[in-house]
C-alpha cells in the first residue's frame, strides 16, 4: 500500500474526529462514531473488479460514489436526527474526491 492510500486512510478517520472534536466536543465520541460510518459506502467497491485499485477514482465508478448518492447524504445532513452520518457520507466522498485530484495531479 503506498503512502497516499495510507494518508488517504488516515484522513477518513482524523476529519470525522477532527470535526468531531470542534463542534460536537461534549459528545465527541458518539459524533465521531457516527461520521465514521461513513465508511460503509465503500462496501460498493466489493462490486468492483479489481476490488482495491490504487489508481481508480471512486468518484462517479462506484454505485455509492455516484451523484444521486451524493445527493442523498446531503439530503441526510439536514435533519437533526442523521446529520452527522450525512456529514460523514459527505467528508466521506470530499476526501475520495482529494484522492482523486491527488492521482490526476500525479500523472
Amino acid at each position: 500500500m503506498g503512502s497516499r492510500a495510507i494518508l488517504h486512510l488516515l484522513l477518513h478517520a482524523a476529519v470525522p474526529a477532527l470535526l468531531a472534536w470542534l463542534f460536537w466536543r461534549e459528545r465527541f465520541a458518539r459524533a465521531w462514531v457516527l461520521m465514521l460510518l461513513g465508511w460503509l459506502i465503500d462496501l460498493d467497491h466489493l462490486l468492483a473488479d479489481p476490488v482495491y485499485a490504487p489508481d481508480r477514482c471512486s468518484i462517479g465508478f462506484h454505485p455509492l460514489h455516484t451523484t444521486p448518492a451524493i445527493l442523498v447524504y446531503g439530503a441526510l445532513a439536514v435533519p437533526r436526527r442523521t446529520r452527522l452520518l450525512g456529514i460523514g457520507l459527505l467528508v466521506h466522498i470530499a476526501l475520495d474526491a482529494l484522492d482523486c485530484l491527488w492521482m490526476h495531479h500525479a500523472r
